[in-house]
């Protein structure tokens, strides 16, 4: 999956869907979306002193604990885990980690894998 394509799944065709699966490709490059998009907002609001962080940054937001929830599914997961990363330090040590894991292959109880669904056996 391209960058230009997780972008697209997650702003649109996906913004708001917590069931299913996401490969670690989706959830990555939405993520580097996130931290740019994070990263320029925050620029611009200390150069005009406005606090325009928590209103830009909203419609990203929803995506990505989607898009995070969905990744956890992938790897056989609850999306209820992420809530790991609360812990001070350590917690998002292993909230990174978990999202670097492999796919379940074939399908668990979240749905098939999409890498199944991107590269048909046959």
């Amino acid at each position: 999956m391209s960058f230009t394509d997780a972008v697209r799944t997650c702003l649109t065709a996906k913004y708001a869907t917590f069931s299913g699966r996401a490969r670690r490709a989706e959830y990555w490059w939405y993520s580097v979306l996130y931290v740019i998009a994070t990263v320029v907002i925050a620029g611009i609001s200390l150069a005009v002193e406005v606090p325009l962080l928590n209103i830009f940054l909203l419609p990203f937001i929803v995506p990505m604990l989607t898009v995070s929830v969905r990744r956890l599914h992938d790897t056989g997961k609850s999306g209820w885990r992420m809530l790991i990363a609360l812990i001070p330090v350590v917690g998002l040590i292993i909230y990174l980690v978990g999202m670097t894991v492999d796919s379940t292959p074939g399908v668990n109880q979240y749905g098939p894998s999409p890498k199944a669904v991107a590269h048909p056996v046959g």
